[in-house]
């Protein structure tokens, strides 16, 4: 045996030797984490200078507890211009409050006044009036992952530098299956309502945020809001976004970054600790009490865009991998002409009826796989083109 053997059968028992180490010393390993205080008052929203501000108060939760944060209901909010006017909110949704559509004076201060059923009083601090330049284009282009969609804009007066959006997603998708029958009272007949195509909506989560104070004119050129890859369901019929845009002050701005910093950047020993990222709001009737969220008072700007999948080419292939494991299951009709079987919560997709037009048996299956409202809505957007 030569030294290159050697070394071969030494580095291959090594190696084996290693892995069994390392499977048997494996344990689950918990960080112990300093439990964040609970309870917070939670802000989201802002002052919407042209036009209805929509205020969600929420309160925060253990980092170990499941389940969706509590609302804050029965709170009196008003939005307050420094030395002047009051403009109410009213709760409609629990948890939700709503002004009407204001027009707000942009040389004045304001802020959010809040008192919770508790009685505690919060306010938000006084803060200019920004507005908000129109979007001048909403794009998209292939890239080698898929597709990237782009946004540009531009103040001519360079007064914005700051610049936020929000998005809402909408796609159009089918069921597993196409239904032609339904179950009812026992009997199975044609089916009158579509449970195949329907339309989801969803807000995309991620923050996206840029600024253009080192360049010369304050112009946002082809940033890329949010990437799709090619398999993506979203695609596989026709694809909407509808963007918002806000312009921001640079304490604003600096808000949002590091939100985004402490909630998406984090899986590297390089990235920064999770954190309660404040704002601007303080507890006037206790002090020491703190509440996140902050709140700004700008206008905004919106853009919508459609993407029909005729537009991307044949290498988009979209997969649902939700309707991956969905089968269908032969269910056989009973004496008195219907189907004992169906009454387990199985849809009928498709029955074979005798000569005499009574039903032989169906091909069923779960409504997840053929029931599409399970996952969105029947009812056509109406802004989706038909």
């Amino acid at each position: 045996m030569n030294c290159k053997q050697y070394f071969l059968i030494w580095s291959k028992a090594l190696a084996w030797m290693l892995m069994l180490v390392l499977s048997g010393c494996i344990e689950p390993f918990e960080p112990e984490v300093e439990e964040a205080a609970t309870d917070l008052l939670v802000v989201d929203g802002f002052i919407n200078s042209q036009g209805v501000s929509k205020i969600r108060l929420s309160r925060t939760l253990g980092l170990r507890t499941q389940g969706a944060p509590p609302v804050e209901a029965g709170a009196r909010l008003h939005i307050e211009q420094e030395g002047g006017v009051r403009y109410p909110l009213t709760e409609g949704m629990s948890g939700i409050y709503e002004s009407a559509a204001l027009r707000l004076n942009a040389d004045r201060r304001y802020r959010l006044h809040m008192v919770t059923r508790a009685g505690r009083i919060y306010a938000s601090e006084y803060v200019p009036v920004k507005t908000t330049p129109e979007i001048e284009a909403l794009t998209w282009r292939r890239n080698e992952q898929g597709l990237e969609i782009n946004i540009s804009s531009r103040d001519a007066s360079n007064q914005t530098r700051y610049y936020r959006w929000s998005a809402d997603e909408t796609w159009e998708f089918t069921s597993a299956y196409f239904s032609q029958w339904e179950y009812v009272n026992g009997q199975v007949r044609r089916r009158r309502d579509n449970i195949w195509r329907c339309w989801r909506t969803q807000s995309n989560a991620s923050i996206r945020l840029t600024n253009t104070t080192r360049l010369a004119e304050d112009v946002v050129s082809n940033f890329t809001l949010l990437e799709l890859p090619f398999n993506s369901i979203k695609l596989r019929y026709r694809y909407s976004i509808l963007v918002r845009q806000y312009a921001q002050t640079p304490e604003e701005y600096a808000y949002w970054e590091q939100l985004r910093n402490s909630t998406e950047n984090l899986g590297t020993l390089f990235d920064p600790l999770p954190a309660q990222v404040q704002g601007n709001i303080r507890c006037l009737s206790e002090p020491g009490a703190v509440a996140l969220g902050f709140v700004g008072a700008h206008s905004v700007t919106e853009k919508r865009l459609f993407i029909a999948k005729p537009e991307l080419g044949l290498d988009f292939r979209p997969e649902d991998t939700e309707y991956t494991n969905c089968t269908t299951d032969t269910i056989m009709a009973n004496g008195a002409g219907g189907f004992s079987g169906l009454a387990s919560g199985y849809i009928p997709v498709d029955v074979l009826q005798a000569t005499d037009g009574s039903p032989v048996f169906a091909i069923a299956g779960t409504p997840i796989c053929v029931d599409c409202r399970l996952r969105g809505t029947n009812v056509r957007p109406l802004f989706w083109p038909f």
